[in-house]
């Protein structure tokens, strides 16, 4: 698996040469830090100092042929300004010079070479080849030489800044041990996580990382859940409740029964969405690469003008000087600013979100995100707890009320909404005397099945409507969810159920209403609920009552009308909008698996405080990525200029190149470090 997001890294930084490292050497470096960088796949960080003093090691290697390039280029200016002496002139000097250069030259050269052999003529590689290779023969070897070695560092801390990310997001990639303790005949076996069954018991001791999803056969143990939710406040779980794999156990020694597929787990598809997440380009990102695959030639081809054109124009004409005017055009005009800086800021803020516990698919999200108008959400699972509990059961008389009950836990036992799972804890156990027959679900309704040969229904007032049983109940005086239940095509009463409003949902509402964004909630639920939730937490507007198609249609009435959309929502009837939607955002912790899939943003921990977090990371990106592009443009152009001039030498081309792009390598790594 590392292997592969290795592989991922190197395409979402390559620019139009195909390269993260603009530098073999370097590149190599950067591959044996990663390698030295004090991960293990145990579950379990083990740090005695071994491995930073491994780090520091490996940074001293990046810097070591810099560094030696640059006391020989010091030395060699200081004897030819500072110093009376007479050898070091002629050959000695040409020598001296080119030890210097190739130090941090060769690479490039190869580079160039390696583009060239694969039909990628013009990149970065042979512009700083062309530009130095030319100050030598004009006789400028400290400007060449200063040329080459000010690019080398500056792919040293491009190399940096694309591990650092790369860092922030391979963290997550270190969360799952690769054993795990299986128990079988009473004795315990460790094997590998990827081989464990499903029904297998895993033993889990304090202080261990959990490796695959399951079921929690002790009575209780409490887990850290910053892998998947970003946060590391304890969770408590009950028997009977999920665990999921990247959990690690806190206090007691716990069994775990496999419920789910080492490839299928939860945080299996987390990575893999940060794995694929740089897959899918932003399209100012897109519009870099192609500008640079037309740029690079252009420039190549201005730099000859610059050289030759003269000649026809001017009676004074200098070869010399005007070739040097071109090789400072080409140095300047180097993209590596853009190339590089760019597509770090949206891996930068792919980094940011998921530290955060918000997984975005593909940078182009963050974009989309960054210029959202509209959200519309879900209420329950989103801005509600999705714990429902029964408040109270309202039957008719004539009706046993405790058999219409067992009755209806046993029918909602064929569901997993969470309105069912209310009723069971209220109910109890099913009744497995209960035999039920032509059980039918009605999308947005309820259910219906057959019991003794008499018919059960249970669900909405609507679905009474729809089976023609009639009711003297007024279900808009009701403010709870309602369960209406007909037995024997007769009303026979309802039950009310309520869920918690989310303790930060409040918030949400505020922080988006401060970024302009207008909220509308829509739910199946019934109108008075959804109204109740919406006023009390400031929703600009609601609308109950509606089955998946309705939200489909809502939220296009409110793209055509308003603009950009995120729609958030949990649920497998959500998965529709969610695709429909400009952003379809999802609640990872309990939403659904086909939600999660359609998604282009998964909040782990199911808090909706993170969606104007999600909104804010985007914002920043970008503002991040606008800031490099101008930054790049202006600067360059100006000593673009003044080099075609006359006026700018080497030394200010090498400031625009290098120079403005460690200041945009700086400025996109500034994501990394930002609380939202």
């Amino acid at each position: 698996m590392e292997h592969k997001y290795k592989n991922d890294t190197e395409q979402f930084c390559c620019g139009h040469s195909e390269k993260v490292y603009g530098n073999a050497a370097v590149k190599k470096q950067a591959e044996k830090h990663s390698a030295e960088d004090g991960h293990d796949h145990s579950g379990h960080n083990h740090d005695d100092g071994h491995n930073h003093g491994n780090a520091e090691g490996s940074l001293f290697k990046m810097f070591l042929l810099p560094i030696l390039s640059l006391i020989l280029l010091i030395a060699a200016i200081i004897m030819d300004n500072r110093v009376s002496q007479s050898w070091f002139t002629g050959t000695i000097r040409l020598a001296w010079y080119l030890v210097a250069y190739l130090i941090v030259g060769y690479a490039v050269i190869k580079d160039a070479i390696e583009s060239i052999v694969k039909g990628e003529i013009f990149s970065e590689f042979l512009l700083m080849c062309i530009a130095t290779i030319g100050a030598f023969s004009i006789g400028e070897y400290p400007e060449g030489v200063a040329v080459m070695l000010f690019y080398g560092v500056g792919e040293v801390f491009q190399t940096l800044a694309v591990s650092k990310a790369r860092t922030n997001i391979k963290s997550l990639l270190d969360q799952r041990p690769d054993e795990v303790t299986i128990l079988a005949e009473g004795k315990s076996k460790t094997i590998k996580a990827e081989d464990a069954n499903i029904g297998d018991i895993i033993q889990l001791k304090p202080g261990e990382k959990l490796g695959l999803d399951g079921e929690l056969l002790t009575d209780g143990a409490s887990f850290n859940t910053a892998a998947l939710t970003g946060e590391s406040k304890p969770d408590t779980k009950a028997k009977g409740e999920t665990v999921l794999a990247g959990m690690i156990n806190l206090n007691v020694v716990a069994e775990v029964k496999v419920t789910t597929a080492y490839t299928d787990s939860k945080l299996s598809k987390i990575l893999e969405l940060v794995q694929n997440a740089t897959s899918q380009k932003a399209p100012t990102e897109l519009f870099i690469r192609k500008f640079a695959k037309i740029y690079t030639p252009i420039v190549v081809f201005l730099a000859a003008g610059i050289c030759f054109l003269p000649y026809f124009f001017t009676d004074t004409y200098d070869f010399s000087s005007w070739l040097y005017r071109a090789l400072v055009f080409l140095v300047i005009s180097c993209p590596c600013a853009l190339v590089i800086s760019i597509p770090l800021g949206y891996f930068g803020g792919i980094g940011a979100a998921s530290r955060n516990g918000i997984l975005f698919k593909g940078s182009n999200f963050l974009d989309v995100m960054a210029s959202v108008q509209n959200v519309v959400m879900d209420k329950t699972g989103t801005m509600t707890e999705g714990v429902f509990k029964v408040q109270e059961t309202v039957f008719k008389p004539g009706f046993d009320k405790d058999e219409i009950l067992k009755m209806v836990n046993a029918v909602e036992g064929q569901s997993s909404h969470p309105v069912a799972t209310a009723i069971h804890e209220y109910v109890g156990a099913i009744d497995s005397s209960i035999k039920l027959e032509g059980t039918e679900e009605i999308a947005g309704h309820g259910l219906k099945t057959l019991i003794g040969g008499k018919e059960l229904i249970a669900g909405n007032f609507k679905l009474m409507d729809k089976f023609g049983i009639s009711y003297d109940v007024e279900p808009s005086s009701i403010v709870y969810t309602t369960i209406a239940v007909a037995f024997d095509k007769k009303f026979a009463g309802y039950i009310t159920i309520a869920d918690s409003i989310k303790e930060d949902s409040k918030q949400t509402i505020d922080l988006l209403h401060k970024l302009n964004i207008k909220v509308t909630m829509l739910s199946g639920d019934k109108s008075s609920v959804v109204k109740f939730v919406a006023d009390k937490l400031g929703i600009d507007n609601s609308f109950g009552d509606l089955l998946p198609e309705d939200k489909v249609n809502k939220v296009k009435e409110i793209k055509a009308q308003s603009g950009t959309v995120a729609f958030v929502g949990d649920g497998v009837n959500d998965a529709p909008v969610v695709a429909l939607s400009d952003a379809g955002i999802a609640m990872g912790g309990l939403g659904s698996d086909a939600t999660i899939e359609t998604a282009d943003v998964v909040i782990q921990d199911d808090k909706p405080s993170k969606i104007p977090m999600a909104i804010n990371i985007g914002k920043q990106t970008k503002k991040i990525v606008w800031q490099n592009i101008t930054l790049a443009f202006v600067v360059k152009a100006v000593v673009l200029i003044l080099g075609a001039g006359g006026l700018a030498t080497m030394w200010e081309a090498v400031f625009a190149d290098v120079g403005v792009s460690l200041l945009a390598i700086l400025n996109a790594v500034r994501i990394q470090k930002m609380k939202f």
